[in-house]
């Protein structure tokens, strides 16, 4: 993720996070010996800055694919403990687990064409915040989303999408008609907008989003990965 100035809006909604924290300089590194035998339960916090060191090792080529070993595998069988949740497009090339540098039972991910949420998705979410206290969500979008592009296209030229894509096209309409004939790259706008609508949405319809939030021990961010360099920025 790259450092960058979080407004006061995205520092609520991540409920405390700082901007330091945002930019991932609190994840400081402490010898083993140093570490309690059981590690403290993660805090939003904690949380991004591990995706923030994740996503820097990534982009940087250094990845090292933690957590995906057989050895993994089997201490999994039986129980999971992930440290946040990713709202993200199911495009082929925004894999959550490759671009934030995680392994088995570390990410709980929810991907759908345009990352947009519903009844479905919201109660997929709300289960991981209720049976495993993760204590982060993030809404993931993509620069030249597919799903975003269909919608100008829709918007702009007429016409109905094939099939079921008609639904996605349907959900994010609302979101992106008020971009149509604005400054720069409507589709690029359209994605940020988005982002920042799905984030809404979540405190809005959710009161068990809003209790974590109000609490602390939820942050609820919105992110854009970059396909050309691998890099996630935080949106706000």
């Amino acid at each position: 993720m790259s450092q960058q100035t979080v407004s006061r809006r995205s520092l609520l909604a991540a409920g405390g996070l700082t901007a330091a924290g945002a930019a991932g300089v609190l994840a400081i590194a402490t010898p083993a010996a140093a570490q309690p035998a059981e590690p403290p339960a993660p805090t939003p916090t904690t949380a991004l800055n591990r995706l923030v060191a994740g996503n820097k090792r990534f982009y940087k080529g250094d990845a090292r694919h933690p957590h995906q070993s057989m050895k993994d595998l089997r201490e999994l069988a039986n129980g999971q403990h992930p440290f946040a949740i990713t709202l993200g497009c199911a495009d082929s090339r925004v894999a959550p687990e490759l671009l934030f540098d995680q392994g088995l039972g570390d990410l709980f991910d929810n991907r759908v064409a345009g990352n947009v949420v519903d009844d479905l998705m919201l109660g997929s979410i709300e289960f991981a915040i209720e049976e495993f206290g993760v204590p982060l969500i993030v809404v993931l979008g993509h620069e030249r989303c597919g799903a975003i592009t269909a919608t100008v296209d829709a918007i702009e030229h007429g016409g109905e999408a094939p099939g079921h894509i008609g639904s996605i096209v349907a959900a994010l309409r609302p979101i992106v008609e008020p971009l149509i004939g604005g400054p720069g790259d409507v589709v690029e706008a359209g994605v940020r907008a988005n982002v920042l609508a799905q984030v809404q949405y979540l405190l809005d319809h959710s009161e068990i989003v809003r209790e974590k939030v109000h609490a602390g021990t939820l942050g609820v961010v919105g992110a854009r990965y970059d396909l050309d360099n691998g890099k996630v920025t935080l949106l706000g």
